[in-house]
């Protein structure tokens, strides 16, 4: 077998793993590669393969750095099945269809600019039709379900705990008269997790593909976060301002969501509207409540006896770009919780042009932010960030709370790991900034976790 990362090797978007084996091509993800537009436009549009080439395609879950170039592979050809659990195919099909929509809009606007420099027009990587058409090509399985993949390979989903439908792909392959098991972690979840279930622990693993997005670092104590969240409700009310919180819109608005509803009902904080405002995350709610199966027992438990978790008096979904407009004439104070987390596309670019100069405002931030992202711009520090091409000074609180993150921490991973890989398997580090991989290569290692830990170098080779 051969491996080759062409995304989410050294950094943490774009998860792209092909897998040459038996003379066959097995791609793991096909995510977008989020980054500087033009650089980002190019990499997504131009494969490092030949689309035809690949023979299967197994999507760990449905976030858009591991499924949005997914309609692109398909109209340069590739014709196969992309497997995936129900869930995760479900979401997808909101996500994929959404994101044709943001290219569609994003380009618009930059075509606008580039049209007055004289500059030729950029495509959308695909649109809501090539999306559609992608959908058509999924094939679901349930968690613990084996079948084959291609000669040779059988593949079975755990899952993750990272989103609603993860799943890490475990791979049995014979190849010529050697057989072994290669895991795909995907992105792993924390554990204990207020809506899903914990990860699986895959057994009799020789090698592991695990992503390091936190490596060297630890999360909050989830308990203290809650905490901290109803403090800066309050900080906010009090300063009469707005809090927008840019999150991913499948998975951590949900969470998010969530929690609010758990914390109005405890009575950590007064009474305040709360707008979801992400046409995706509302379609994105639809589907947690049609996938109960996922749940852990408590939520489960609460969906069947009380009510929808997702929903009560005080928040609002919206849907109409109207309505979205609306939101940044209001003058009273309330939450507004948008896509997308990274800040790169979507309405929260609307609401940062409109809250980030006024400092009675709180940008809160509940997720990693790649490098190279706005998000990543503001959460360094900067006073004067560019949102549509245009300066914007930073006045407002700027505070992260990482708690929520739906990865895994240093020790998290470690707890992940260690029955996973145990002392035998071979490890391979991606979907991490370089410092975070290095960082998570010398905890292995420390704690002898696994023979040999490998950081792959995008688009290098690594025989197995």
């Amino acid at each position: 077998m051969q491996l080759t990362s062409f995304g989410a090797a050294r950094t943490t978007t774009g998860s792209q793993h092909l897998l040459e084996v038996n003379g066959q091509h097995l791609l793991l993800d096909c995510g977008l590669f989020e980054g500087k537009r033009e650089a980002a436009y190019n990499r997504n549009r131009h494969f490092a393969f030949n689309p035809k080439d690949i023979d299967a395609v197994i999507l760990s879950h449905a976030h858009i750095d591991h499924s949005g170039n997914l309609p692109n592979l398909c109209q340069q050809g590739y014709d196969g099945n992309i497997y995936s659990t129900s869930a995760t195919r479900d979401l997808a099909a909101i996500l994929l269809q959404d994101s044709a929509k943001v290219q569609a809009s994003d380009v618009a606007f930059v075509n606008k600019k580039r049209a007055k420099q004289g500059q030729a027009p950029f495509k959308p990587l695909y649109d809501a039709v090539a999306a559609e058409k992608a959908i058509r090509h999924f094939v679901t399985l349930d968690y613990g379900r084996k079948f084959p993949v291609c000669d040779g390979v059988t593949a079975t989903f755990l899952d993750a705990g990272h989103i609603l439908g993860s799943a890490q792909v475990q791979l049995d392959v014979q190849e010529a008269h050697r057989k072994y098991r290669l895991v795909f972690s995907g992105d792993i979840g924390r554990g204990k997790n207020d809506i899903l279930r914990d990860p699986v622990i895959a057994e009799h693993v020789d090698y592991l593909m695990m992503e390091s997005t936190y490596g060297g670092k630890k999360h909050e104590d989830i308990t203290t976060a809650k905490e901290e969240l109803c403090a800066v409700v309050k900080r906010t009310l009090e300063k009469r301002g707005k809090l927008i919180i840019p999150s991913f819109a499948v998975g951590r608005v949900q969470h998010i969501v969530y929690i609010l509803h758990m914390l109005r009902e405890a009575n950590c904080f007064p009474q305040i509207p709360i707008f979801v405002d992400s046409p995706m995350a509302v379609n994105a709610t639809e589907v947690f409540r049609l996938h109960p199966e996922c749940f852990n027992d408590s939520v489960y438990e609460f969906l069947q006896t009380k009510r929808n978790p997702f929903g009560w008096e005080d928040i609002t979904y919206i849907r109409e770009v109207y309505d979205s407009m609306k939101l940044n004439d209001r003058t009273e104070p309330c939450i507004i919780i948008s896509a997308s987390g990274m800040c790169e596309a979507g309405r929260i670019l609307h609401h940062l042009r409109n809250s980030l100069p006024d400092e009675k405002n709180t940008i809160l931030f509940v997720g990693h932010c790649a490098e190279s992202t706005l998000g990543h711009r503001i959460l360094s520090g900067e006073k004067e960030v560019r949102v549509f091409g245009e300066s914007v000074t930073v006045k407002a609180e700027i505070v992260q709370i990482n708690a929520f993150s739906g990865h895994a921490d240093e020790p998290e991973l470690l707890a992940y790991a260690r029955p996973t890989a145990k002392n035998h398997a071979k490890i391979f580090l991606v979907h991490g900034e370089p410092e975070r991989c290095e960082a998570m290569q010398v905890a292995l290692q420390k704690n002898h976790i696994g023979k040999e830990v490998v950081i792959p170098e995008q688009g290098k080779p690594i025989k197995i």
